[in-house]
């Protein structure tokens, strides 16, 4: 069983997210390199919501070759290239997770991708209990 902790001896988070996510001894671990928002037939969507939802849904058929969810996501690494683009990405990210128990996050502002026309990049870490 995963436990998600926001010890209140410190500041809440600020946005839907967990300062951190124990994982138990012996759980599989899949590790998702980061996702850009460009589809099998090269389309990239130009606004950024669509652009973060199809890198979540990417980490998702990625989660799914292994027999997981985004239910079992404890981590999330979330790129944007500028400040415009966090609330169209958060809302994205806010829309697939619980937000009893939500996975840990970071959230950068970073100069660029390797092409221009992506906004946003994710990548995802995963636990699942051994059965």
């Amino acid at each position: 069983m995963l436990k998600h902790m926001t010890p209140d001896t410190i500041r809440k988070p600020f946005a839907n997210y967990s300062h951190s996510v124990e994982i138990p001894a012996g759980a599989q671990l899949v590790f998702c390199s980061g996702q850009l928002a460009i589809s099998v037939t090269d389309v990239v969507p130009t606004e950024t919501l669509a652009q973060a939802n199809l890198c979540f849904d990417n980490i998702e058929k990625v989660l799914q070759s292994s027999g997981m969810t985004l239910a079992d996501v404890v981590r999330i690494n979330a790129y944007v290239t500028g400040r415009e683009h966090m609330a169209p990405y958060m809302a994205a990210r806010d829309a697939r997770f619980d937000s009893e128990n939500p996975p840990a996050s970071t959230l950068m502002i970073v100069s660029g991708f390797t092409r221009e026309e992506f906004t946003v990049e994710i990548e995802a870490i995963a636990a699942k209990a051994e059965r």
